[in-house]
């Protein structure tokens, strides 16, 4: 993780569908430290939980700090679609290795629709698709739902990543 801060402004990944937090840069603007101070930690000690990535859909990834499933550093994933996190059995750099090399198609495979690169690629990697009706409820596929671009700030507001909006927050 050290390495990405501090020698990266952070990594567009799948045409932009998938963000890891770096150190900030102009088109991903969000530090780590930054994103997190607030929301998961207030600046002192150890956070429960350390946002370290995102996708365009408001999916969140999160290191578990106490918080979350699984061990100390276990990744977890705040899925859109059913609103709860999901312990992935991986840590950081194991993260990072999917994320570059495993299979991201896969995983996002029953939210993504004809044409999506070209709708993702105009975004910014601080901006997120709002869909309506929302991924969790009842309604049509995904290409057919009201999808437009909100900053990732608002979805994390709106939505919250269940434990995170209410675990020990500063």
């Amino acid at each position: 993780m050290g390495a990405i801060v501090h020698e990266t402004g952070g990594l567009l990944i799948d045409h932009g569908w998938l963000r890891i937090l770096g150190s900030g840069h102009r088109d991903l603007t969000r530090s780590i430290p930054d994103w997190n101070l607030g929301r998961t930690w207030s600046g002192e000690g150890q956070p429960p939980a350390l946002l370290v990535a995102d996708d365009v859909l408001g999916g969140f990834f999160a290191l578990n700090g106490g918080a979350l499933n699984g061990k100390l550093g276990d990744l977890n994933y705040f899925a859109p679609d059913s609103q709860r996190w999901q312990l992935l059995k991986m840590g950081y750099s194991q993260f990072l290795w999917w994320a570059l090399c495993g299979d991201v198609e896969t995983f996002y495979d029953t939210l993504r629709w004809t044409g999506w690169e070209a709708e993702v690629e105009k975004l910014n990697g601080d901006q997120a698709l709002s869909i309506y009706p929302m991924l969790w409820c009842a309604g049509p596929p995904i290409e057919k739902r009201h999808r437009g671009a909100v900053p990732i700030a608002e979805i994390y507001t709106a939505e919250g990543p269940g434990v995170l909006s209410s675990a020990r927050r500063p």
